[in-house]
């Protein structure tokens, strides 16, 4: 790999296993220094005993380049704000934020707890604007620099059975594009990308009936190293003008999402009332209706 990143330095959320993992070590081949940071806990967030991002860091040191460790939650203000200032305080400066963190805590709608919804949220979506926030005065000042939020198509397109990871993630989506709208005119981008990947993180879906055998054999297909080059690509200057975009990555394919626009339109002059708009507006705008698609029912080929 090109020497890309080379003087860059970059925080990496939940940059001990997985797609994190994948990208922290991509990042330092490309030449950036790399803060990792990772509770080492459990798919739902308890504490248990395991220090990945160690073996992270002790493997990009292996290989030349530098690291550093740091065991900060996301959800908790001033653990991220710590772990930006460990980056600057260890390396110099801080240029790239990849907000990877986060857990799962899966149940049907209606027998969802608050903690369950609140637990996912807090990792999610308060955590990428925790670390984003405490990062953000930096780029500011310097002029520069490079934000990319993982997203997922459970919240793009849907799935069952997770209405707080889905609504986190479609946050992180438009926190995303609130960021590159109001730091554009400091030179710093933000980006989403949607990472297809066999994790832990996926390895709870269960596969008790043949269709949900089938869609499990395909997702242990999706190497989650395979995000990284695409990710180490959009934190290059060589993209700097890439901003406010949702990207997918799937093996070897890679996807630009489309972004909520109007797709149909009804008006009436003297205006509506309940019963017009039964009559007139809701027929006219049912052909553009999305159906209650879940993920599977978009991707069905297998992985490239």
């Amino acid at each position: 790999m090109m020497r890309l990143l080379e003087g860059k330095v970059a925080l990496v959320t939940g940059g001990g296993r997985g797609v994190g993992r994948g990208i922290a070590l991509a990042l330092a081949e490309a030449g950036a220094k790399v803060v990792v940071n990772d509770l080492g806990a459990t798919l739902e967030g308890e504490a248990s005993g395991e220090q990945p991002a160690r073996e992270v860091v002790a493997a990009i040191e292996a290989a030349g380049g530098e690291a550093t460790v740091d065991g900060g939650s996301v959800a908790e203000w001033n653990a991220a704000h710590r772990m930006v200032e460990s980056a600057v305080e260890r390396f110099g400066r801080i240029d790239i934020v990849i907000n990877n963190a986060g857990i799962l805590r899966d149940a049907m709608f209606h027998r969802m707890s608050e903690a369950e919804f609140d637990a996912v949220i807090a990792v999610h979506l308060k955590g990428s604007f925790n670390v984003s926030r405490a990062a953000a005065p930096h780029f500011k000042t310097q002029g520069s620099g490079c934000f990319v939020h993982m997203t997922s198509t459970s919240a793009l397109v849907g799935n069952m059975g997770q209405a707080n990871y889905s609504a986190a993630k479609l946050g992180v989506m438009a926190l995303s594009k609130s960021i590159a709208m109001d730091m554009a005119k400091f030179g710093v981008r933000s980006n989403a990308v949607a990472p297809f990947a066999w994790t832990r993180m996926i390895d709870s879906i269960p596969d008790e009936t043949p269709e949900q055998k089938k869609r499990v054999e395909g997702l242990k297909k999706l190497v989650p190293e395979k995000v990284a080059p695409f990710v180490v690509a959009l934190c290059a200057d060589e993209a700097r003008d890439v901003t406010g975009q949702v990207f997918g990555v799937r093996n070897n394919e890679i996807y630009l999402f489309s972004q909520p626009r109007p797709v149909r339109t009804a008006h009436r002059g003297e205006g509506w009332t309940p019963e017009t708009v039964l009559q007139t507006a809701i027929p006219t705008l049912k052909a553009g209706f999305y159906a209650l698609d879940r993920s599977a029912d978009v991707f069905t080929w297998d992985p490239v």
